[in-house]
């Protein structure tokens, strides 16, 4: 299926691993030129090398911290007009939320939740003026149900989303759309740390406590990051047009309503 965005510019946080990566390769493989970007500036150079080798797309690098001002400038300076923005910040540690400082919860709200809207607040309004735009939040499906140790983690990602609700309405008129994806569970390295603090929490082994984990999924498996990166670039695509503030759970089946 031709997505419609060959040639189209992509900005996509946290990108050097995991789900952003994900995002990264398949914007990359439907013809975007990509700006990925992470903390870690040898594991991003082999990520763009990997991505450029795999797609054949452009690729640039900026390493940074997109939580202050001087990343999102970076990121606006090696891209000042991008089509796409796919925002993407690993979220706080698992802990219990009686262990929550307050240094450390204001850290969780600024990565999960003020640091998308600033960078949102950077590009909508040059997308708006050209007459496109698709800017893509990953979240969690913790915004939807609890799961154990993400409290502040959830907490900022559902104020992420309560926030955009109007936002996007407001621009829905431009060719702008704001949408989020909620991931369940994926097999990324945040993943099995996950599965690690579960298995000390429960005193069992590593491979127990993943079992017990699936074992919640209807589709009794995790999900792929190959899987994640596809379903956020048909959101980023032109037929997606006429979303606009929609959540997509992908979760096997794990968050449990009909509605």
């Amino acid at each position: 299926m031709d997505l419609g965005i060959s040639g189209k510019k992509a900005i996509v946080c946290g990108s050097s691993r995991g789900l952003g990566k994900a995002c990264a390769s398949s914007l990359a493989r439907a013809g975007c030129k990509v700006v990925i970007n992470g903390m870690d500036a040898k594991r991003l150079s082999e990520t763009a090398s990997e991505l450029r080798s795999s797609t054949n797309s452009e690729i640039i690098e900026v390493q940074g911290d997109i939580t202050s001002h001087d990343g999102q400038s970076a990121l606006a300076a090696a891209c000042p007009d991008p089509d796409i923005l796919i925002t993407n910040a690993g979220g706080p540690p698992f802990k219990d939320f009686r262990e929550l400082e307050r240094d450390s919860m204001l850290t969780g709200v600024t990565w999960n939740m003020i640091t998308p809207i600033e960078l949102i607040q950077k590009f909508v309004d040059g997308m708006a003026e050209r007459g496109f735009g698709r800017i893509l939040n990953i979240t969690s499906v913790s915004v939807n149900m609890p799961v154990s140790g993400l409290d502040l983690s959830s907490g900022a990602r559902a104020g992420l989303t309560a926030f955009c609700a109007g936002v996007c309405r407001s621009i829905a008129g431009t060719g702008v759309t704001i949408n989020h994806i909620q991931p369940g569970f994926f097999d990324t390295d945040r993943y099995r740390a996950g599965i690690d603090a579960l298995a000390k929490q429960l005193g069992v082994e590593h491979d127990e406590a993943h079992a017990m984990r699936i074992n919640e999924v209807p589709a009794k498996r995790a999900g792929t990051p190959e899987e994640f990166g596809d379903a956020a670039a048909f959101l980023c695509s032109l037929q997606a047009g006429y979303i606009t503030g929609q959540s997509l759970l992908l979760d096997g089946g794990l968050y449990n309503s009909s509605f």
